[in-house]
């Protein structure tokens, strides 16, 4: 007997699948997720179930493909080989910190594949151009290899300059490998490597979008990172990208890079190198370089790399974060361009408030993420009930990120304070504990709270309802976001 399609009511059909779609949701979508998550897509798919179950498809899980999970490990087994792990940081920090902050120093050498060497020096390099300028000299004095990792390397000013500065490292017989994201950095892939590539570079797109095949990648998992290694002598870090200032129409980056030598060097090179494996399953000669060196002793310039992503201990960095900000005593100051807290690091700041620490933090009024910046405001509410205070920027983009506590620790790096940054995006961060250098990041917090105006209770209590309202339906998506 033969079905006739015909007879078939297809708005029945219709209505059907989609409360077949939303019964399987309420049975798939909370396994292994947070509460907030979970109700973030299942009000997605509640509402719009096949577009939702289309999106949850694409960008649902944060999964890796099972081969870049084995490179991971054997990339691990690397790491280790460079720099044996060994539970002995505390030893050499507790005399720079106080008690209350050696629980997180605990946390971090746990859940980094990294550990706490001293020996380092750091250079901050606030102002934008002169960070740039810094980079192309030390490529300009490169005598071996120049290895860069960025989210974004554009095909503009500063990419053509930091490309001029590469050209002319490989006409001396510098060997220079560049990695560049696949979506962060469309116009430089386009635009500057085959220039680099004609002169000898390696040029990598890093996470290229495919939807099958043993490199498969999502397109809203990126390698967010910010790297440069120049002879192992000397690494960039932090959250500038190679790209103009003025990349954002009508806003001027500000951003934080961190140029650093000494044993930290290393460590960087070995997440770059990571990176790269995952993309060729091979590590460069230059590699040798990162055999294992003589731990330094020097009681200053103590630092640890912590790295976060898929593939990585889940929620490092946010959880080295989260930790600092309970054993703080007098002050926390966070910087960053985007924040939409997870419910634990929401309460660590508002706890630290409570508790009589002054907690700040600086974003910026105007984003260039208009939704993002809706959601991020809907927490302001517990936030200044807590005691935080929250500084608006004003006068350029303010994309740094970073974190310092009781003028005795920092965390700089390429993180934001969002899901995307502690879950899904690849990055990294380091950890110092070097007095001198949290001084210095605390002058440039200060010159920041000079251009900032402060969020007050009675301008929230005085907001328009329709205003209040936009902040908490974006605030539905901070999940997705």
């Amino acid at each position: 007997m033969n079905f006739d399609f015909r007879s078939l009511d297809w708005g029945y059909a219709y209505v059907a699948s989609e409360w077949v779609i939303r019964v399987a949701a309420l049975l798939v979508v909370p396994q292994r997720r947070a509460p907030s998550a979970a109700r973030a897509w299942l009000l997605f798919i509640f509402f719009l179930p096949w577009p939702g179950m289309l999106f949850y498809a694409l960008i649902g899980r944060a999964y890796l493909p099972r081969r870049r999970f084995g490179v991971q490990k054997q990339i691990y087994e690397t790491i280790r080989r460079i720099e044996p792990r060994a539970l002995t940081g505390e030893v050499v920090v507790a005399p720079e910190v106080s008690p209350e902050l050696l629980p997180a120093l605990r946390l971090a050498e746990q859940l980094s594949e990294f550990p706490v060497v001293g020996g380092n020096r750091f250079e901050l390099l606030p102002v934008y151009d002169a960070a740039i300028d810094r980079v192309i000299a030390d490529v300009d004095a490169a005598e071996h290899y120049v290895h860069m990792l960025f989210y974004i390397f554009e095909n503009d000013d500063a990419g053509a300059r930091v490309a001029a500065a590469l050209v002319r490292a490989r006409q001396r017989g510098v060997v220079v490998r560049v990695l560049m994201d696949a979506i962060g950095s469309r116009g430089g892939l386009k635009g500057i490597a085959p220039g680099l590539r004609a002169a000898g570079a390696e040029v990598l797109s890093v996470m290229s979008l495919r939807l099958w095949g043993p490199n498969a990648a999502r397109f809203d998992l990126r390698n967010h990172r910010k790297i440069v290694v120049v002879d192992g002598r000397s690494a960039f870090f932090g959250s500038q990208n190679i790209v103009s200032a003025h990349a954002n129409r009508g806003l001027t980056n500000e951003e934080m890079f961190v140029r650093a030598s000494g044993p930290i060097v290393r460590h960087l090179h070995a997440v770059l190198l990571g990176d790269r494996y995952l993309e060729t399953g091979d590590l460069p000669p230059e590699s040798d370089s990162l055999a294992p060196a003589e731990r330094s002793q020097t009681p200053t310039g103590l630092a640890q790399v912590v790295p976060s992503g898929p593939g990585y201990n889940e929620g490092t960095a946010e959880a080295v974060m989260i930790a600092l900000m309970y054993g703080a005593r007098s002050r926390v100051v966070l910087t960053a361009p985007y924040v939409i807290p997870s419910e634990a690091f929401l309460s660590a700041m508002c706890s630290a408030a409570r508790r009589g620490v002054v907690v700040e933090l600086i974003v910026d009024q105007e984003s260039n993420k208009p939704l993002v910046q809706l959601a991020q405001q809907s927490y302001y509410d517990i936030m200044l009930r807590s005691g935080v205070r929250i500084l608006r920027h004003t006068g350029s983009f303010l994309h740094a990120k970073h974190l310092s506590v009781d003028d005795e620790v920092a965390l700089i790096g390429s993180s934001n304070l969002d899901i995307r940054s502690f879950a899904l995006n690849a990055e990294v961060s380091v950890l110092i504990y070097d007095r001198s250098v949290v001084a210095d990041l605390a002058q440039v917090q200060h010159g920041y709270i000079q251009h900032a105006s402060q969020v007050t209770r009675d301008e929230r209590r005085q907001m328009p309802f329709g205003r209040r309202a936009l902040e908490n339906l974006a605030r539905l998506t901070d999940s997705l976001l």
